[in-house]
This record gives C-alpha cells, sequence and structure tokens, in this order.
C-alpha cells in the first residue's frame, strides 16, 4: 500500500513534466512524415476498411449488429465505436512496456521519478486516442446515432482507460527492463486481444457446447471498457450502473494491478541501470 501512494503523489508531483513530454513525444515521432500526425487518422482508416470488409461483408454478410436496448447498429458503426478503444490501448500498451529500457541512457542523465516515464508514453497516445474520439462523434451525428446524454459517462470510461494502462505499464516496463522477452509476450498477447474482445465480432452469447462461457471473455478488463464506450456513443445504456458487479470487478482489479505495479516498480527502479 505504500508504494501506491508513493507512486500516486510521483504521477501528481510530476504531471506537469509528464504532459510536456507527451508534448515532445507526439512532436518527435512524426517529425520524418510529411502528412506529420495526419498518419495517426490514416492508419486507423484502413485498418478499419480492411476489418469492415473481411468481417463485416465477408463473415457477417452486411449484418446489423442487435444491442441490448433492440437497437439494430450496422457494423461499421459498431465495429468504429469498439476499435476506438483499441486504437488507443494497443501502442500505449506495447510501447509503454519497453518505455523504460529502451531509454536507460536517458533515466542515467537525468533526475526525475522513473514512474513517469511510462506516465508520458501512455499520455502521447492519449490525445491522439481524443482526436480519432472527436472524429467518432462527428460521424455519428449523421448517422442515427447522434448525441446523447449517455456521453456524460464517456470521460468515466477515459479515466477508467488511462489508469488500467498505467497500472500495466508500471509491470510490463519493470518486467521487461529486467528480462527483455517480456516485450514479445506482450505483443503476442495482444494479438489474442484483438480477437477476445469484442472489436470486430459480437459477443452477447458465447457458446461451447451448450455452455455459456460469456462470463470468461468478460474477465478481460478491454472487455468493460470497449462494450462501455460503446454503450456511451450509440446511447445504449447507463452500462457502469447497469453492470454494477462487473463494475466492482474493474476497479478491484485495478486496484491489484497499481498495487503490483507500484511495488514492483519501486522494489527494482534503483537497479535498472544495472540491465543497460
Amino acid at each position: 500500500m505504500k508504494s501506491l501512494i508513493t507512486i500516486i503523489r510521483e504521477q501528481i508531483s510530476s504531471f506537469y513534466l509528464i504532459l510536456r513530454l507527451s508534448a515532445f513525444e507526439i512532436k518527435s515521432a512524426n517529425n520524418n512524415n510529411y502528412l506529420g500526425r495526419l498518419w495517426e487518422l490514416l492508419n486507423p482508416l484502413i485498418q478499419l476498411s480492411i476489418y469492415w470488409l473481411v468481417f463485416g461483408i465477408g463473415v457477417r454478410g452486411g449484418q446489423s449488429i442487435t444491442m441490448e436496448n433492440g437497437a439494430h447498429v450496422p457494423f461499421f458503426i459498431w465495429m468504429v465505436t469498439g476499435m476506438i478503444v483499441w486504437f488507443f490501448v494497443n501502442p500505449a500498451i506495447s510501447k509503454s512496456t519497453r518505455s523504460i529500457y529502451s531509454r536507460l541512457q536517458l533515466i542515467s542523465k537525468m533526475s526525475f521519478p522513473m514512474s513517469a516515464i511510462p506516465s508520458f508514453v501512455i499520455m502521447a497516445h492519449f490525445y491522439t486516442h481524443l482526436m480519432l474520439v472527436a472524429v467518432v462523434m462527428v460521424f455519428l451525428q449523421f448517422t442515427d446515432f447522434k448525441l446523447s446524454v449517455y456521453y456524460l459517462q464517456l470521460p468515466y470510461f477515459m479515466l477508467g482507460t488511462l489508469i488500467f494502462l498505467l497500472a500495466l505499464g508500471l509491470i510490463t516496463s519493470t518486467l521487461s527492463t529486467m528480462i527483455r522477452d517480456v516485450q514479445q509476450i506482450v505483443q503476442s498477447v495482444l494479438r489474442m486481444m484483438l480477437y477476445l474482445t469484442p472489436l470486430i465480432w459480437h459477443t452477447d452469447k458465447f457458446e461451447v457446447k451448450g455452455m455459456d462461457l460469456t462470463f470468461l471473455l468478460k474477465l478481460n478488463p478491454l472487455y468493460y471498457l470497449v462494450e462501455g464506450y460503446r454503450a456511451s456513443l450509440l446511447g445504449t445504456t447507463w452500462y457502469f450502473v447497469k453492470y454494477g458487479q462487473y463494475t466492482l470487478y474493474f476497479w478491484a482489479l485495478l486496484f491489484m494491478m497499481l498495487a503490483l505495479g507500484s511495488a514492483l516498480h519501486l522494489k527494482f527502479r534503483n537497479r535498472f541501470v544495472d540491465y543497460l
């Protein structure tokens, strides 16, 4: 618990530094591209087009998705409202995992909390995420799913996503600094998560030999976040209220992850330079 409090204090005291470093991270990432930050919109659009052709047209034959409130949502709209979460968490997890060991030389010359390193990498991707969410919101205004009161729960799910990424980033960045193979494991797990999370296929009921195994999919915290974003943008329900037990599970899991990540990070960070 003491480790968790220490990490939270470091995040608060370094918040301005995290914002500055994240802005520099974005600038340096697009420095050599002619189209600059436009690629942050083009890449998701290209991926969405491919997924829509394969899964929306090829697999589903253009059928719409029936939501829990009975609304019929075109597959492309349903997919977009979930994939904006994936376009945030996928690069954020991957890059925060290697954020410390890829900057060890810089760390040895500067004095700021190492726990701020995964944070500013995540925050850099959060700026792009906000831009994508804004684009999707504008797009939805030209469909049947216009602005609604359910948008008010969107900041809650954004906060939950940020805390999830920080907790996971503390764990994976610490482990990957000591054991480089962790980066490869994380990449493999992320490839699996694309298909184990309701991003490109609807998982209202997952049955195997007559057994409903949907609860196994819901153990994945990304399930909660993706469905929460969808409920907000499509205006279906107050997701965190309707699924109160799932909400409690999600935050209990995040608390344990954050406590574990804080303990690991503080225990080993004084020896990070030894792994250079």
